[in-house]
């Protein structure tokens, strides 16, 4: 028998001295106690405040009290003495999906009944586990740090008491101890007190998650025997009957012996992600309506409405700063949805504007220079937005293009980092390997010099900034489009005019090596954007063709743009349809329901900017055919969202200062 042991037999002994023949009688068996066991009421009646709930392959109880209810007299076990062990061990399985700062909750207490004076107590904060007692001295507490238990999963943790030391193992991991609090009392009384579960016999510090295992050990230290365990996380002493076999019934009913659920969450918004410990959620897309199970992979349908497009309405008139060249749509959780425009006049700037009650109103103003484009982008959780200025403050000064910050405390963007840049047309970021890059367009240096180099910024989390990782060589660059395939990662640049000609070639790049290499070159007519989409797994790229000049030839604006399809035997992009355009400057994709469309924003003719932009639908082997005709003015940009109210559509227009949001209305 160990010393350990032998120590708590002496302890459960009262009155007993070495030279004493009496018969004696421990306060316990020395045998686990299970406290869940003794809330659990028997013959099959339900509890109050206690439900059976399954969740990550394990079943556990969730307590909603009154805490009362989930007690017990600590009598029940300490049934030929009243004296605490003062070596002893306690065993807890449990699940908490979070605490609120600078909260606790508590896993169990012992109460005095007639005082409610706390005698001990085991509860957990955010990252520490706190052992509390009464000694002859007042308050112990034993406090282990960086113990995180609330994060969404199962936690089998051994405290260890032993005089003045105390060992917390956590899932049989590598033991923490602690020798410097004072010693647990030898003469700790349990008359007229009373075992709560999950509270303090109050509802402030209740318990939220689910508990599987609460065991007490006297005169042992339980480690031993259950680690090693093959699944520690859920390492078992002594867990509940109840809580291993399911569903149990009670004898002649078809009734549940106890509520029973299982934990399940249903995700609303954006596509949330999908993996082993998602499995079995639920996500309700608000803008599908549909209803989507995790099946530890991919979200699959359960039941969805197919939307489909019905007409195309006005829904509201934007109107803006000055002429818009670019709108950027994104959403900030918990703040809502907003829209960038980049607006020309740079007297006025550029607007924010956010969506409230169904309409977009005013909610920010930025000092730009001709802004030319937004693009919205995270870091590490940061929330920032990069403007494209086209040139300085004043003439002859540095053109700089400057990144905003999202502040939380001032629900506003605010200055955080300025890069030089040369008519800058375009950003984009992306994200390979862990790592966050930004590309501008440079379009020209100057007035006449076009062939200029684009710029790749890496984030460097040091400096928390960007700096230059890379330079493209470009001709007179208007976009770019980063997308993957599979395991590789591409980026497209736009390649307007060379300083003789908009016929030029334009490119695809593919990293490899850290660095972004020449896949393919593909020519292109005054290219002014690139959109990739991928349908099924059939992957994309639609190019914006501008117009066609050769030095002082005439300009021709009434010409094909072209979707391009990889083709994967081959490794390269191969023409898959050409369509008529008349200065295309935009490609936009967006689905609804289970179709697909392309609108383009054809801006000029030659002669007029009122022209009909075209909205395409995906018509398989026959391509994209034509389905709505949208009159617009000098169109520049378009951009799909959709909020709870339904989907829409917003154009800007480069020769007016209003834009204008169509609503999709569908059947």
């Amino acid at each position: 028998m160990s010393a350990l042991l032998v120590a708590g037999l002496l302890l459960l002994l009262p009155g007993l001295s070495w030279g004493s023949a009496s018969p004696w009688r421990p306060c316990t068996d020395l045998l686990p106690l299970d406290f869940l066991s003794l809330v659990l009421p028997k013959g099959g009646e339900a509890l109050m405040g206690v439900r059976m709930v399954q969740d990550g392959g394990a079943r556990g109880l969730r307590f909603t009290g009154p805490p009362r209810a989930l007690s017990f007299p600590a009598s029940q076990l300490f049934i030929n003495c009243e004296l605490f062990p003062q070596e002893f061990s306690i065993v807890v399985t449990l699940k908490v999906a979070r605490v609120a700062p600078k909260k606790s909750e508590y896993i169990f207490s012992l109460v005095e009944e007639d005082t409610e004076r706390m005698l001990m107590g085991l509860r957990f904060s955010q990252d520490r586990l706190h052992f509390l007692f009464l000694g002859p001295g007042g308050w112990e507490r034993l406090a282990f740090r960086s113990v995180r238990l609330a994060d969404g999963r199962w936690h089998t943790l051994v405290l260890a008491v032993s005089g003045p030391y105390a060992t917390l193992t956590v899932d049989c991991g590598m033991p923490l101890d602690l020798a410097n609090g004072k010693p647990f009392p030898s003469a700790f009384s349990t008359k007229g007190s009373r075992f709560y579960v999950g509270s303090r016999k109050r509802w402030k510090g209740l318990f939220s998650g689910l508990m599987q295992q609460l065991v007490l050990l006297p005169g042992s230290d339980a480690t031993p025997r259950i680690c090693p365990s093959s699944n520690p996380r859920l390492a078992v002493l002594s867990v509940p009957q109840a809580l291993l076999q399911l569903p149990i019934k009670s004898p002649g009913t078809e009734a549940l012996i106890y509520p029973y659920e299982a934990d399940l969450r249903v995700t609303l918004g954006t596509q949330p992600l999908c993996g082993k410990t998602e499995l079995g959620q639920l996500w309700f897309d608000t803008l599908k309506r549909g209803l989507f199970l995790c099946d530890g992979g991919a979200w699959v349908s359960m039941l969805q409405e197919k939307e489909r497009l019905d007409y195309v309405e006005d829904y509201q008139d934007l109107y803006t700063n000055s002429e818009t060249f670019d709108v950027e749509v994104f959403q900030i959780p918990s703040v809502g949805l907003f829209v960038a425009t980049a607006n020309r006049d740079s007297k006025r700037g550029s607007g924010i504007y956010k969506w409230s009650d169904g309409k977009l109103e005013p909610y920010q103003n930025i000092s730009t220079w001709e802004a030319m484009a937004w693009k919205y982008f995270t870091v590490d959780k940061k929330k920032f937005l990069v403007v494209a200025n086209s040139r300085g403050k004043r003439a002859g000064d540095r053109e700089l293009s400057v990144i905003y910050k999202w502040s939380p405390r001032k629900l506003r963007f605010l200055q955080y980092q300025s890069l030089e840049t040369h008519s800058a047309r375009d950003w984009e970021a992306f994200h390979i390997q862990g790592e966050d890059f930004l590309a501008v367009a440079n379009h020209r240096q100057g007035d006449n010099n076009h062939n200029i180099n684009s710029v790749i910024y890496k984030w460097n989390p040091g400096a928390k900034a960007f700096e230059v990782n890379q330079t493209i060589r470009t001709s007179g660059a208007y976009d770019w489009e980063f997308f993957t395939a599979g395991p590789y990662h591409f980026l497209a640049v736009a390649n307007t005019f060379d300083g003789a000609s908009t016929q030029i070639e334009s490119a695809v790049y593919v990293w490899l090596g850290g660095t972004f290499q020449l896949f393919q070159a593909i020519t292109t007519f005054g290219a002014t954007d690139w959109e990739m989409f991928q349908i099924g797994s059939r992957i994309f790229l639609a190019v914006a063709n501008g117009q066609k000049l050769y030095r002082k030839g005439p300009s021709v604006y009434n010409l094909n743009s072209t979707i391009y399809e990889l083709n994967m035997a081959t490794k390269t992009f191969l023409m898959f349809q050409d369509i008529a355009t008349y200065s295309a400057v935009d490609w936009e994709f967006f689905t609804l329901g289970d179709e697909k469309f392309l609108v383009v924003a054809n801006s000029y003719d030659g002669t007029s900017y009122s022209l009909n932009s075209v909205i395409y639908r995906w018509q398989g082997y026959e391509g994209f055919v034509p389905v709505h005709r949208l009159p617009t003015i000098g169109c520049k940009d378009w951009e799909f969202f959709a909020s709870t109210e339904g989907s829409y559509l917003i154009y800007s227009s480069a020769t007016e200062p209003l834009s204008k949001v169509f609503r999709l209305k569908t059947y």
